[in-house]
């Protein structure tokens, strides 16, 4: 819910608090319920969050490409993100794309359209092994 660094929570009543606020708000937006993925702010985490995810849960998971593309104020153009994006998809890749991110609300249909131009299926992490 705040982007906190979870490896620093160690209280599960804190941890649990978070991942709760998470929840309501999507619900509140969407009017669904959210699928029960854990991925780790920043990719920092302790065995014991991981852990406290699994008790509640979720299933914890984590990116293998990502790219510089969080911050408002100075956001990629398109041909930066292409050139990250497109050079550095591997096989079982599971892409990090912040929804924040102007600049890939923008590329979205034309990179997946490449991505799949190059063989790549798109999935969703239900169907993960």
């Amino acid at each position: 819910y705040h982007h906190y660094d979870m490896s620093k929570i160690s209280d599960p009543a804190v941890f649990q608090k978070e991942m709760d606020d998470v929840r309501t708000l999507f619900q509140e937006t969407t009017g669904t319920e959210m699928a029960m993925y854990y991925r780790p702010p920043q990719g920092k985490y302790s065995e014991t969050n991981l852990q406290m995810a699994k008790d509640l849960g979720y299933s914890t998971f984590f990116w293998s490409l990502a790219y510089v593309d969080w911050y408002d104020t100075d956001q990629p153009t398109k041909a930066e993100a292409f050139d990250k994006l497109l050079k550095r998809i591997h096989p079982g890749a599971i892409v990090l794309l912040h929804s924040t991110s102007k600049t890939n609300a923008d590329i979205l249909d034309e990179l997946l359209t490449k991505w799949k131009e190059m063989g790549y299926q798109i999935k969703p992490l239900t169907q993960l092994p």
